[in-house]
C-alpha cells in the first residue's frame, strides 16, 4: 500500500495542487487541500473499485474538498457579514501570490481570461479548469463532476461564451481555439 500511495502522491500531486488552487486561488489552501486529498485517499484506497481510471478518482476526491472548502468559507462569511453587516463590496480580500502555472502568467491575455474566469459560476470554472488547464477529456470531465459527457458539453458551450462576453468579444477567436 505504501509503495502504491507514494506512486499516485507522486503522480498526481502536482496537478491536483494546480486544480485545488483555481479553485480556492489561493497556494497555502490548495496545498492543505490536497493533504486532505491524500489523507483520504489513504483512508479509502481499499475501497477503490476500479469503476473509474485512479486520475478521475483522485480529480473527483479533490474537486469534493474543493467544493466542501469553498462552502464552508461561504458559511463563515454570510456569517461574519451578518455579525457585522458588512456589504458584499466592503469585505473583500484578495490573494496577491502569483499562480502557480507558469503559462497563465506569461501571457497578458491569458492573465485577463483567468480573472474572468473567477465571474463564471463554479461549475463553469472546473469545466474550463478540468478540460483546458488540466487537458482532461470530455469523458473524464464528466466522470470527476459525476455529470453526464452532454452537460459537460453544455457546460463548456456556457463558460466559453460567458469568457467571450465577459472579454468584450475581443479575444473571440482566442477563445474559440480554446474552445474545440
Amino acid at each position: 500500500m505504501n509503495d502504491e500511495f507514494e506512486r499516485l502522491y507522486e503522480t498526481y500531486h502536482h496537478s491536483l495542487f494546480q486544480f485545488l488552487f483555481y479553485m480556492v486561488r489561493n497556494r497555502q489552501i490548495a496545498e492543505e487541500l490536497v493533504q486532505e486529498v491524500y489523507i483520504k485517499v489513504f483512508n479509502s484506497y481499499s475501497s477503490f473499485k476500479g469503476d473509474s481510471s485512479e486520475k478521475t478518482w483522485l480529480y473527483s476526491i479533490a474537486r469534493h474538498v474543493g467544493v466542501d472548502w469553498i462552502r464552508s468559507q461561504n458559511r463563515k462569511k454570510r456569517k461574519f457579514l451578518g455579525i457585522f453587516e458588512l456589504s458584499e463590496k466592503e469585505f473583500q480580500i484578495r490573494d496577491e501570490e502569483p499562480l502557480p502555472d507558469e503559462i497563465i502568467v506569461e501571457r497578458e491575455e491569458m492573465k485577463e481570461v483567468y480573472r474572468m474566469l473567477g465571474k463564471c459560476t463554479l461549475d463553469q470554472q472546473q469545466v474550463i479548469i478540468l478540460r483546458y488547464v488540466e487537458s482532461l477529456s470530455i469523458s473524464e470531465t464528466a466522470s470527476i463532476l459525476g455529470w453526464t459527457e452532454s452537460k459537460v458539453k453544455t457546460t463548456q458551450h456556457r463558460a466559453i461564451k460567458a469568457l467571450q462576453e465577459l472579454l468584450g468579444g475581443s479575444h473571440h477567436s482566442d477563445l474559440k481555439e480554446v474552445g474545440r
